[in-house]
């Protein structure tokens, strides 16, 4: 045997089962508890809370990673307290199995300063009512290396330095400074929104970003974190029933965006991701906002400890109901009755459950004229060029059901039909399907029977696909090849790009799709609102790579939340490249001194 193979390490199988040391057990539950610096916020902010603190300082360096510290004026902790607190499952929030089963705390497993001094420079100091002096006690990657007495007044300040720095392998997965800052402030306004009635203050590089003061009205503490554009109409929810309570605000829908992290949800004040709740609020709009728009909304449910098991998860972002569906039938209520009271009426009545065995012509009237329609087209275009291909249109039994999908306007009024006057966007649809078929022929239909009522619409798809500016001397700005030409979709569905010879428009339904037949076998639902926004932004390219902008008069001033500056600056070249001049005139301020023509 070489000395190679008498050094190698034993198989895993082969060694002795034997406890692992502390410093490795608590380093193993840091990978759950402390992912990231605003985890390490996160439960921090938590113990002051359950700690009874009605104000709290946070201070960020470095994106979390050079400094997190935390100071409060909560109960504080005694002398010998403070080596259990940095002792995995010591804790004082539960003593039983039914306080488990329970809990109204934000911690109760124990595991959070054990899991966070293992991996950085923990120093926490203590001040307990009733003693005479505070004491302090210092642990460097999960080894107790200082302990006395200090000075301070009631409370406990705890500072976390260099995180990670004894873990290389963790370093890796973090963001960059300005991004695990934004995760952090961030999650300081979750946990304000939680609790209304503390004080909380947060520093980052030296820059106080966040000053809450105690007893603000949710509305009051939201217009701190959103811009005022979204939280200055923000509707009222409130409802209770047999020891449920469900109240927040909600955005009406001119406020949704198409992304949901401006959906927020707190269970007994904790806040949690939860599928159930997320999807009760998006049912509640449906009728109100299209299917890939989400609302602006911050919903607290309260219930009895005992219907709801926070112990899912070491971070304890993830809840089980006892009972799934009333949780859902309550919140959709709540929100449903909160926009009927504000007057946010429908667009379109929300979709009923299909009927099976069902047909499409029983179900929707005039779908057989429009049905007839296209066949007599097929006809004529069959007896000019002979076709022998399969019939081009048939009818099924019954369409599948689409609860998911809604047709909806964002301005909450009624929507127009073929028979009754109404609002209509401002769009030309021919014009529209025309930009859609890129170099395809489109041709002017005949007359469209009349469809009324609401239709059941399949789940939306991508429409339009990007294909890369080439770069050449067309090109006036150096970022414009980074920008994709939509002026030239390349099709609308896959084998219907240029090329083709025909591209029909043939109509709408309920004011929101385009009907176009893109050949005899194949019939497009294209989203009208986003394909005109696709038009848009064709001529936004052509106009920014021409070098062209039109000068504002007044520049505009655009408020910009944390987040939204983060993504700015991620797009910043591409909205100079295709006309926009921007500057940042204040922290959180962005100035518009141009647009693109058009």
């Amino acid at each position: 045997m070489n000395r190679d193979e008498s050094s190698a390490p034993r198989p895993a199988a082969s060694r002795p089962i034997r406890v692992l040391p502390p410093e490795l057990q608590n380093q193993i539950a840091a990978g759950e508890v402390v992912e990231r610096p605003a985890s390490v916020l996160k439960e921090l902010v938590e113990n002051s809370l359950d700690a009874g603190a009605t104000r709290i300082e946070v201070t960020v360096e470095g994106g979390g990673r050079g400094l997190i510290q935390v100071q409060d004026n909560g109960f504080g902790m005694t002398p010998a307290e403070l080596p259990l607190a940095v002792t995995r499952h010591a804790t004082s929030k539960i003593g039983s199995l039914a306080e488990l089963s329970a809990i109204a705390s934000f911690g109760f497993r124990g595991e959070a300063l054990p899991s966070i001094a293992s991996v950085s420079l923990f120093r926490c100091a203590s001040a307990c009512e009733g003693y005479d002096e505070a004491a302090m006690i210092e642990v460097v990657n999960g080894r107790i290396t200082d302990q006395g007495p200090a000075a301070m007044p009631r409370g406990t300040k705890i500072e976390v330095r260099d995180l990670f720095a004894g873990v290389p392998a963790r370093l890796k997965f973090l963001k960059s400074e300005a991004t695990e800052t934004k995760l952090c402030v961030e999650t300081l306004c979750r946990l304000a929104l939680a609790r209304l009635d503390a004080a909380f203050k947060l520093t980052c590089g030296g820059r106080t970003v966040h000053r809450f003061p105690a007893g603000q009205t949710l509305a009051a503490r939201l217009s701190g974190m959103w811009p005022p554009a979204v939280t200055e109409d923000m509707i009222e929810v409130c409802l209770n029933h047999a020891g449920h309570r469900v109240t927040g605000l909600v955005g009406r829908p001119l406020t949704a965006q198409a992304r949901a992290d401006r959906m927020l949800f707190f269970v007994n004040g904790r806040h949690v991701r939860d599928r159930v709740l997320l999807s009760a609020v998006r049912e509640a709009y449906k009728g109100r906002l299209l299917s890939r728009e989400y609302p602006q909304a911050v919903i607290f449910v309260s219930m009895p400890p005992e219907d709801v098991d926070v112990n899912v998860h070491p971070a304890k972002t993830e809840v089980r109901f006892r009972d799934e569906s009333r949780i859902f039938t309550l919140v959709r209520r709540a929100v449903v009755e909160a926009l009927d009271r504000a007057g946010v009426m429908r667009t379109v009545p929300a979709p009923e459950p299909w009927l099976s065995g069902q047909s499409a012509g029983e179900k929707y009237p005039g779908y057989r004229d429009f049905k007839a329609h296209i066949e007599e087209q097929d006809r004529e275009a069959a007896s000019r060029t002979p076709y022998s291909g399969p019939a081009p249109f048939s009818e099924p039994d019954s369409f599948p059901p689409d609860p998911a999908s809604s047709l909806a306007g964002r301005d909450g009024r009624p929507a127009a039909t073929a028979s009754s006057p109404g609002w209509t966007r401002n769009v030309d649809p021919p014009a529209v399907a025309a930009s859609l078929a890129g170099q395809a022929r489109v041709r002017e239909p005949g007359p469209v029977p009349s469809v009324s009522g609401p239709i059941c619409a399949r789940e939306q798809r991508q429409v339009l696909f990007d294909r890369p500016v080439p770069s050449g001397p067309g090109a006036s700005h150096p970022d414009a090849a980074r920008i994709h030409d939509a002026s030239a979709p390349a099709g609308i569905l896959p084998g219907s790009g240029p090329g083709q010879a025909d591209v029909e428009y043939l109509g709408q339904f309920a004011d929101t799709y385009l009907i176009v037949r893109l050949n005899r076998e194949t019939l497009a639902l294209v989203d009208q609102h986003a394909a005109h926004e696709r038009v848009l932004f064709a001529g936004m390219v052509r106009a920014g790579r021409r070098g062209h902008s039109r000068p504002l008069g007044i520049p505009m001033q655009v408020a910009l939340h944390a987040s939204e500056q983060t993504r700015l600056e991620k797009l910043w070249d591409d909205l100079r490249a295709v006309g926009f001049e921007l500057e940042n005139t204040r922290p959180g301020v962005l100035g518009i001194k141009a647009v693109p023509p058009g």
